[in-house]
This record gives C-alpha cells, structure tokens and sequence, in this order.
C-alpha cells in the first residue's frame, strides 16, 4: 500500500473514478448501455448450469440477466482500477494481473452459487425419498405425467425447477427416458437415476401390470426412506460424539493447564 501511495497511484484511482462517474452523470458513457450492447460476447462467459444454480439458490423468479450482468459490470470495474493503480508502471504483467483479478472477481458470485448447490446436495439426498413418497400416492390415481405435473406444487422449492423442465419435456412429446435422465443429471444424489429410471417404466407400462410396478416403485422408495433416516441418526451420533469428546478435551486440557500452572508456582517456592 505505501508504495502505491508513494507513486501516486491513489491518485490515479481517485481520478480514474471522477472521471467515470462524470462521464456516467452526463450520459456520455453508460455500464449498462455498454454491457447491453455487447451481451453477444458477454454471455459467452455465462456458465452452462448458471441458470439452475441461480433458480436453487433464489427461486425460479430470479431475473438471470440483471445478475449476470452485475457480473460482469463488477469484474469490468476491477480490470479498470487495477488499470489505475498500475497506470504509472504498467506492463505487459500487470495487464495480465488485472484481467485475471477481474476475471476472479467475476467467478466468484458462480463460485459461490456451486458451493451453496454442493452443500444443499446432502439436504436434497435426504428430501428426495419424502417427495417421491408423495409422488407414488399420485400415481395410484394418475397417470406418471399427470402425476408429476399436480406433484410440483408441494413438491420442496429445490425439485420446483427441474420438476417444471421434466414436465414441460414430456408435455412437448418427448416420450423417451432422455428427460427423466435430465431430472437425474440436474439432481445428482444417491439412486436419483434409478428412480427416474423406474418412474419411466411405471408410465410405460400397461394398466394390468401397474400395481406391480407400483408396488416395486414403493419398495424402492421405503428402502430410500430407511436410508435417509439411517443417515440422520448417523449423523446426530456424530454430532453428539463430537460435542463429548470436545467436552472432554476441554476439560481435560482445562485440568493439565491447571497442574502446569500449580507445579509453576510450586517451583518459584
């Protein structure tokens, strides 16, 4: 920081900043304008799972395009400051150095978004076995399509997005197990695919032989049941094996660092 102050470089930020803000004020240069006319190249850059990791984190109602370009205006202002800061020195390395931190600072939102999706695939895991269970009593009543369509509304927010792709696939005639797959793809937990799997064969499958389909589709679901729940005891045991044994280290070391203390001040005696 000091050299950049001693150089002058703060100065250079300052008036780097005036001078856009200016030219902002007096519409002679918008971010926007110039982000919107360039959206072509732009949206290059937008990752291909950006649209479903926004929908799981925000809602299927989230305005993709205003967030993208957040993006992108906030990674553009990075290039252009760190432009500044080495305006006195600039060289070919520091051009690259200011790409990239750009370039990181446009990561980082996608970065987050895939964490977020990362930590929620353990809760998803967990729901997946409840929601079908929902799904089957449907079925007993409606054909599988019909049934994944009522089955959106109460279905968790996390499924809503994927459930309405699913849906809308099979609504345009597409009768093959490619969209059941997507579903499986888009969700990608224990014995998803196997489950989609069995779903696509439940709709194929004749009104004589569906009940013992269905019956094998609610064996299938009640084994996933006793999975999830076995994880959740699991994982409280863990959690409570955890919270004893950092108990007793704590009292433990609580004790040795009193001995230590005592035997100390026994010796300065």
């Amino acid at each position: 920081m000091d050299a950049i102050f001693n150089n002058g470089g703060m100065l250079f930020i300052f008036i780097g900043i005036i001078l856009i803000f200016i030219l902002e004020y007096n519409n002679h240069f918008s971010s926007r304008k110039f982000i919107s006319d360039n959206s072509v190249y732009f949206n290059g850059l937008m990752e291909e799972d950006y649209k479903f990791l926004l929908s799981v984190r925000y809602g299927k109602e989230v305005d993709v395009e205003v967030l993208f370009n957040q993006r992108i205006r906030n990674a553009l202002v990075i290039i252009v400051l760190m432009f500044f800061i080495f305006l006195n020195k600039m060289s070919f390395a520091y051009v690259i150095l200011s790409i990239l931190l750009g370039f990181g600072m446009f990561k980082l939102p996608y970065i987050k978004l895939k964490n977020y999706y990362k930590a929620n695939l353990h809760k998803i895991n967990l729901m997946l076995p409840y929601y079908l269970k929902g799904l089957e009593i449907l079925i007993q009543h409606y054909t599988v399509p019909v049934a994944l369509a009522k089955s959106i509304d109460t279905a968790p927010e996390i499924f809503k997005p994927g459930l309405e792709r699913l849906v809308s696939k099979i609504d345009a005639g597409d009768s093959s197990v490619q969209p059941y797959m997507d579903f499986s793809a888009e969700y990608p937990v224990r014995d998803s695919m196997r489950m989609m799997r069995l779903l696509y064969r439940l709709g194929l499958g004749s009104q004589e032989n569906k009940q013992e389909q269905l019956m094998m589709f609610s064996r299938t679901i009640s084994s996933l049941q006793n999975k999830a729940r076995e994880q959740k005891y699991k994982e409280r045991l863990d959690k409570m094996e955890n919270k004893t044994m950092f108990m007793l280290f704590g009292t433990g070391g609580g004790i040795l660092g009193f001995l230590l203390l005592a035997m100390m001040m026994m010796m300065n005696y």
